[in-house]
């Protein structure tokens, strides 16, 4: 395949890499980057990640072949709606966003039936955020999750599936609810644990984080994400975290009691078959 326009709505650490990636395997002609930070878009254009840049969205899509949403989702429905009267016929709309469900509806039925959506999510990135570390080779061998529905344009599903193959991810379709339920588990969940540590240890005395070490900065180093970003993810995927919160409680209370009843077998086992979980996935 290949895109004479790409627009990248959200020129960060994902879309950069992105834009870097399409340069680098030759898959397109032009990008164009959209963004709320007009310094940021500057530096972009500058470290030739995009050719160049547009503050008005409309402006950014018009003529584009393939569009990429890369912002917050929270703000994925008000660009579509400034967008969709300016995409071209046969244009293909996608994203890379953590959060699908519902959030794939209302992109279907905001865009014409002229244009195509297919939601995608490449698990890559880091816990830095911005185009500073922004890298062509962000996903390689990484996994990419895409979210067709009953709605998906075939051959559009097609075009995104080749894109991601080329740029070197790994493919696996998912049901947009069901892609929500995993990642609320492995992603969502993890992710606000690790900013609640840190606030933990901080009520308890902000002074004990000057003492960390390696173990409590592995831990958390997910809570050094972007919070608007992580923000947007938990509302927007509320209900599964809310049912997830609940069973993680469920857990903290059955090691509470075997720390208050003294039952160090118990405490054991439980540590135990945690760690063979954790061993069975690998390591990073």
């Amino acid at each position: 395949m290949y895109f004479h326009k790409v627009t990248i709505l959200g020129v960060g650490l994902i879309g950069a890499s992105l834009a870097l990636a399409l340069k680098k395997y030759g898959l397109c002609n032009t990008i164009i980057g959209y963004g709320r930070t007009q310094g940021n878009l500057i530096r972009a254009q500058e470290k030739t990640i995009i050719d160049s840049f547009e503050l008005d969205p409309a402006k950014a899509c018009d003529d584009s072949d393939l569009i990429v949403f890369a912002t917050p989702v929270g703000i994925f429905i008000d660009i579509a709606k400034q967008i969709s009267h300016v995409l071209k016929r046969n244009a293909i709309v996608t994203d890379v966003g953590s959060v699908k469900g519902n959030l794939v509806r209302e992109m279907e039925g905001l865009l014409s039936p002229q244009v195509f959506f297919v939601g995608g999510h490449p698990i890559a990135g880091s816990a830095r955020s911005g185009i500073d570390t922004a890298s062509a080779q962000i996903f390689t061998k990484a996994q990419c999750i895409i979210t067709p529905t009953q709605n998906t344009d075939r051959k559009a599903l097609e075009t995104i599936s080749a894109m991601w193959r080329t740029l070197g991810c790994l493919i696996t379709l998912i049901e947009p609810e069901e892609h929500d339920r995993i990642y609320a588990a492995v992603s969502h969940l993890p992710h606000l644990l690790a900013y609640e540590i840190v606030n933990t240890v901080a009520d308890i005395n902000s002074l004990y984080l000057t003492f960390s070490g390696q173990g409590f900065k592995d831990t958390t180093r997910i809570a050094s994400s972007h919070p608007e970003l992580w923000r947007d993810i938990c509302m927007h995927n509320r209900d599964n975290l809310l049912a997830y919160i609940e069973i993680y409680k469920k857990n903290l209370d059955r090691v509470s009691r075997y720390l208050r009843t003294d039952d160090a077998e118990s405490l054991n086992r439980d540590f135990q078959r945690a760690r063979t979980l954790r061993e069975s996935i690998g390591q990073d």
